[in-house]
């Protein structure tokens, strides 16, 4: 492969990436919309999304650190440094891995964020669930004399 061909091979590679990490972004947003919501239906879908454009995301990363490695370079921040370095004309490689970098900070905070909704949604299920069951902290029911009935006598029935 020629050097002119090297340089767009990684240069096709790094703005795949982007693009690809701002899908994810997308992904992450429409996630939290529907954790937001409560719109729990959209979420298996919205996973199996994820995962797929997971593994295309780690198949360009892949293809970027070939390009790199091809080249002598390490595959991390210095590399992708030290080929800009190399290359200073090519200003969209800088430009890409730069948005890269933007782009793969917000996810961690949407996943950061995301994760807590997911706690928050489960605790509320967990005590609505617990509730339900009769639980030792679930609310008391009041009987006809407006009393706190007892735990063992927690039976609507018995209120109405």
């Amino acid at each position: 492969m020629t050097p002119t061909q090297t340089i767009a091979v990684f240069l096709q590679a790094l703005a795949a990436e982007a693009d690809a990490v701002a899908q994810f972004v997308e992904l992450l947003k429409l996630e939290q919309i529907a954790l937001t919501k409560g719109s729990t239906e959209a979420l298996p879908e919205l996973a199996e999304r994820k995962g797929k454009l997971g593994v295309h995301l780690s198949g360009l990363a892949a293809q970027r650190n070939a390009a790199l490695a091809g080249q002598g370079l390490g595959a991390d921040r210095t590399g992708i440094a030290a080929w800009c370095a190399k290359h200073p004309s090519e200003k969209k490689a800088g430009q890409a891995w730069t948005m890269i970098l933007a782009l793969a900070g917000e996810a961690r905070e949407l996943i950061r964020l995301n994760g807590e909704l997911i706690t928050i949604r489960m605790q509320y299920n967990s005590k609505a669930l617990e509730a339900l069951r009769g639980g030792n902290s679930s609310l008391d029911l009041y009987g006809p004399d407006g009393q706190a009935t007892t735990p063992g006598n927690r039976r609507i029935n018995d209120a109405v």
